[in-house]
């Protein structure tokens, strides 16, 4: 998981969310329930609601919580059975795919019994680095707080084999295109290192670049011993290099 930057709600979807809201006080008299209206009456909301999501998400569109899938679903990450005053709330809206967000979490959400503090990470409003760690041996994920090992066991972080994959296939993968990236900046291929930038930050698995920045920035002699010399070489030009600007940086 990375951390998410959440898009302030323009003023339209603002709006529309009011209106979902009043709609709610209208349909709840009439006997209906707030998942009624979630599922029945808010289709301007929702669809506004998951593009601001898409545009929030990952790579291409992925799950904020798997980064695998392809983001499908409008995750209530205060579920509406448990908080139906927050189904229209703009700031419990998360983008999952329809595996983490149907056959996995559901109605979850674990809290700290003394505290009601919620046990599953939000990206959008805390980095996931503070609980959990990718580790690149593995491919798996090591939670450093009760948190982090709560996300990791409702969303099968490590216990689903395609993630563990996915995974391991993307590390090799980001290895293999920053060497290529960087021998096109090298040689001031500017065109072809901007096509491998980009491809390398829509990768799915998006952790997985970032655990290898982390290690370089963390561990420096670790990343030295595990990177070969390309690899860490190419490594160290994109981590120095501004964001936004990593198809043309200075010669490294």
């Amino acid at each position: 998981m990375i951390p998410i930057q959440r898009i302030p709600a323009p003023d339209e979807l603002t709006q529309e969310l009011e209106q979902c809201k009043k709609k709610v006080t209208t349909w709840v008299a009439e006997g209906k329930t707030v998942r009624d209206v979630w599922s029945n009456g808010a289709k301007v909301a929702k669809r506004r609601i998951r593009q601001l999501l898409e545009e929030m998400a990952p790579g291409r569109k992925r799950c904020m919580y798997c980064e695998d899938s392809l983001g499908t679903d409008i995750d209530h990450f205060q579920p509406i059975a448990l908080a139906p005053e927050r189904a229209f709330d703009w700031l419990n809206h998360l983008l999952a795919c329809s595996y983490c967000n149907s056959n996995l979490k559901r109605d979850a959400y674990p809290r700290h019994e003394d505290t009601g503090e919620a046990l599953l990470i939000d990206p959008t409003v805390e980095d996931p680095a503070d609980h959990l760690a990718l580790r690149l041996g593995s491919c798996r994920y090591e939670a450093s707080t009760r948190k982090g090992a709560e996300t990791v066991r409702v969303f099968g972080l490590n216990d689903r084999q395609e993630l563990v994959g996915g995974r391991t296939t993307t590390y090799k993968t980001c290895r293999g295109l920053l060497a290529q990236w960087h021998t096109y900046i090298r040689e001031g291929e500017e065109a072809e290192a901007a096509d491998l930038a980009q491809a390398l930050r829509e990768q799915p698995f998006a952790e997985v670049l970032r655990a290898m920045e982390h290690l370089l920035r963390d561990k420096p002699h670790v990343a030295r011993q595990l990177f070969r010399a390309p690899v860490h070489a190419a490594l160290v030009a994109w981590a120095r290099a501004p964001d936004g600007t990593r198809e043309s940086i200075p010669h490294a």
